[in-house]
């Protein structure tokens, strides 16, 4: 009877590894993670492992050392595989192992388990052993990333605790020297025959914690992603707001500029440079930016902080107020023409309109009205 039962939960187990096998190949091929390519080694092995055990009892080949090899070979490489993705999801980059030691340790430890180990039950009892140590001690290294992997965590537990008790049973069922009961003998003997279903489940959990651990990495890191391409977009936003000369804002801030000022109302002042075209043909185009830089300059140190100051185009400028009446801009324009004529040669003359913006009012109205004051005032002049 146990024998028909070990049949059967052997059977289940090696039909569920190879399903998660060709799960994690198919989910590797369309990721590029790095967890998830040790992850489908480990797999692969652990399928590998019970493979050869099913050749064991199905053929009984006269070999026993070197399949018993095979045997504890792939399922070390299991664990460590399984252990080096764990790593990689919570520290990228860093190894568990180098890839020679890796294979100097799966060969020494196949080569001298083969030879030392002498029956089935000491087999069970010395790997899942090491099962246990190593996958409870992958836990315990991660634990501060825990509560990154908090998922996968809980399954490498699981798994280690049911390698425990599976070498505890085998270490039972050989009875060295008499030291248990026949009666508990049976029950451990009943327990290792279903005891690949369990392992099935538990490293269903554990298959699980992977995929939710790989899920919720992959979440977080989109998120990190968003949001550096949110700083980029507004980083390439303010650029395209600011004009590259004289390092004011240009017109495409207008719009949230206005947005800003509406509901409390805004004083406007539109500049237009006097004999800009002049200043260009007779002194060049350098001397022309320079007198740009310098009036926005100028500009800039006769107005509020809180202030918007933006290069409308060419050479006219808009001054956007909030709260200022216009007497108040009066004395900032005068202000602003003695910093002018304190400044080298050529000096800078310039055309101003005024128009306020009432609470609520229409920013385009007033820009209008301001736009229009300057040019009766350039005409005047």
């Amino acid at each position: 009877m146990d024998l028909l039962l070990w049949r059967w939960s052997t059977a289940v187990q090696l039909t569920s590894l190879l399903m998660l096998a060709a799960f994690f190949i198919a989910l590797a091929r369309s990721s590029t993670r790095a967890e998830l390519r040790w992850w489908v080694l480990a797999w692969c092995a652990n399928a590998a492992a019970l493979s050869v055990t099913v050749y064991f009892w199905f053929v009984q080949p006269d070999r026993f050392g070197l399949v018993l090899g095979a045997y504890i070979t792939f399922k070390l490489a299991f664990v460590l595989w399984l252990l080096q993705g764990a790593l990689s999801v919570g520290r990228p980059g860093m190894r568990l192992l180098s890839q020679p030691t890796l294979v100097a340790i799966l060969l020494t430890y196949g080569l001298v388990g083969g030879l030392v180990i002498p029956s089935v039950s000491a087999v069970g009892a010395v790997q899942h052993l090491v099962m246990g140590v190593l996958l409870l001690a992958g836990v315990l290294a991660l634990g501060r990333d825990w509560h990154s992997i908090a998922w996968l965590a809980s399954g490498l537990g699981l798994r280690a605790g049911l390698a425990f008790v599976e070498a505890t049973a085998y270490w039972i069922d050989m009875n060295m020297a008499g030291m248990f009961q026949e009666g508990l003998r049976e029950q451990a003997q009943a327990f290792l025959a279903a005891s690949s279903s369990l392992a099935a489940m538990a490293e269903w959990f554990l298959a699980l914690g992977c995929v939710l651990t790989v899920s919720e990495r992959a979440q977080r890191e989109l998120g990190i992603t968003n949001h550096y391409l949110l700083m980029a977009q507004d980083n390439l936003r303010r650029l395209a707001d600011r004009d590259p000369l004289t390092a004011l804002d240009n017109r495409r801030a207008l719009p949230d500029v206005f947005r800003d000022v509406q509901p409390g109302g805004a004083a406007l002042l539109f500049l237009d440079l006097d004999g800009f075209k002049q200043i260009n043909d007779l002194f060049g185009h350098v001397v022309g930016d320079k007198c740009l830089v310098r009036f926005a300059h100028a500009v800039r140190e006769s107005f509020r902080p809180a202030d918007a100051v933006i290069r409308y185009g060419g050479d006219e400028f808009l001054v956007v107020a909030p709260g200022m009446d216009e007497a108040s801009v009066q004395a900032r324009v005068a202000a602003l023409q003695a910093r002018l004529d304190e400044g080298d040669e050529p000096k800078i003359r310039f055309s101003f309109g005024i128009a306020l913006l009432p609470p609520g009012g229409s920013p385009e109205a007033s820009l209008h009205a301001a736009d229009r004051a300057m040019y009766g005032e350039k005409k005047r002049a």
